[in-house]
């Protein structure tokens, strides 16, 4: 096998793919269009913070970067749910504080994972554009931000450069891969919540007032992601290890509220008032922020092929984009990265066969999580506030409790598992249908016969794999 392989994107997925090939020995080169962040600093405005999840912590423990990315990242115990009323609730995730997720900067982890690349020894080359592919020859066409060329030749190119992929455009003008993209019919705006000696103090309400004379960091409870669930539409929070929680309001594109009439600061801060009322003293650059970042585009990227035999191969949302409400988009792509390391360093001369087995092992977990993460924006924008999921959820956990290893909430198959995502979709399909069944006319988890649960999940459930 060609021991040198080249990477477009530098981001999450492409620096952590870079990072595993170089530590088993691959000459490693890496091109992204972005200047180096570690010394222009990230560019924000469209980042959804990212939640650290099972599958996610095994890609960066596999690279021995566990220790380096804990020091970045922040507990969240569970949901913590913001009522129009203004009372909130914690709906935690797992069944303790063994079973969480982590809040972590995408900038932060980003430039980590740059130093991590570097230092296993790949070479990494920024302001670098991809403007085509030349397969006969097998050379990368790049620009410069001045316009200048650059061919670099590259037997084998691996794709980590985003839903926007310029590498597989190129494939497309070689090959179809049956391409095709399904916006939702929402978009997003990045809003932040400072650290709490930074929002002015006449803003705040006497009780924050006290915790900021007292030095307190948080504005809010730190260990959770804060959702205020309002329908068609929801805002959350996602906290940040120095004290400030990223903010993300999820709008249709159109509507009422919607982004057609949800245009500028000053409209924005009328919507937060009527509905995000506990929200709007902690945002002091509310219009500012909402004026300054593009509102962003949401939505699922399928494909049919994702290489071209063995010389190209996508991976990521390169590949399989999907929307951001399972948290899972970083966790899947750190998994393409370590499957991907393994399969090329074990692949005996045929990175034909590797990508091709790559495309099989995968693909289908990723048409899994796609499904399962467009299911779950219905969920936290509007089921988290009705009582008939909330019964559905206490009867879940009393389920898992009573048959562990058979019955397993979705959610903990996929946040704290490594079982396929394929799996926990069809086991999820399965159990949604008993706990429907279970609690169908009941208000309370008293009225469910029990053991006619237990012989149902007896019945449909196999016991899971260790």
């Amino acid at each position: 096998m060609n021991r040198e392989i080249t990477l477009v994107g530098a981001g999450l997925v492409g620096a952590l793919a870079a990072t595993l090939l170089a530590q088993r020995g691959f000459a490693v080169s890496v091109f992204e269009r972005r200047q180096d962040p570690r010394i222009h600093g990230f560019l924000g405005g469209r980042s959804i913070n990212l939640a650290l999840a099972e599958r996610g912590w095994h890609g960066l423990r596999v690279a021995g970067l566990q220790d380096r990315i804990g020091q970045l990242a922040v507990m969240m115990r569970g949901r913590m749910v913001h009522h129009l009323d203004g009372h909130t609730e914690l709906l935690r995730y797992g069944r303790d504080d063994s079973q969480v997720i982590w809040s972590v900067s995408r900038g932060a982890l980003n430039m980590a994972l740059l130093d991590a690349a570097e230092a296993a020894g790949a070479r990494i080359h920024f302001g670098q554009r991809l403007a085509g592919m030349d397969w006969k020859g097998s050379a990368l066409q790049f620009l410069d931000d001045a316009g200048t060329p650059r061919s670099h030749a590259a037997p084998v190119v691996i794709g980590a450069d985003g839903a926007g992929s310029a590498l597989r455009a190129a494939m497309t003008a070689a090959t179809a891969l049956g391409e095709r993209f399904e916006p939702l019919e929402h978009g997003y705006k990045e809003l932040e919540i400072p650290k709490l000696s930074d929002i002015p103090a006449a803003t705040l309400p006497p009780a924050l007032s006290r915790q900021q004379e007292r030095g307190d960091l948080f504005a809010m409870e730190p260990n959770a992601l804060h959702i205020w669930p309002r329908g068609n539409y929801m805002c959350i929070a996602l906290p940040n290890a120095e004290g400030s929680f990223t903010v993300t309001l999820f709008l249709p594109n159109a509507g009422n509220p919607g982004f057609a009439n949800v245009r500028t600061g000053a409209d924005a801060r009328a919507l937060f008032a009527r509905d995000f009322a506990d929200a709007l003293p902690l945002i002091p650059d509310l219009e500012r922020d909402f004026d300054a970042n593009p509102t962003g585009i949401l939505g699922t990227l399928y494909l049919d092929r994702w290489h071209l035999h063995g010389r190209a191969l996508l991976i990521g949302d390169a590949a399989h984009a999907i929307v951001p409400f399972h948290g899972q988009g970083m966790n899947c792509g750190f998994e393409d990265a370590v499957e991907l390391a393994e399969l090329l360093h074990n692949a005996a001369n045929d990175t034909a066969a590797a990508f091709a087995e790559f495309q099989r092992r995968r693909k289908p977990n990723a048409d899994a999580i796609a499904a399962m993460a467009l299911e779950n924006y219905v969920e936290m924008r509007d089921s988290v506030a009705d009582a008939s999921f909330l019964l559905m959820r206490a009867l879940e956990r009393q389920l898992a409790a009573r048959k562990p290893g058979r019955f397993v909430p979705r959610y903990w198959m996929v946040t704290f598992s490594r079982l396929p995502y394929s799996v926990a979709f069809r086991r999820g399909e399965i159990q949604s249908a008993i706990l429907r069944e279970l609690s169908a006319g009941k208000t309370a988890l008293d009225q469910v016969d029990l053991a006619h649960a237990d012989r149902l999940i007896d019945e449909r459930l196999a016991p899971l794999p260790n």
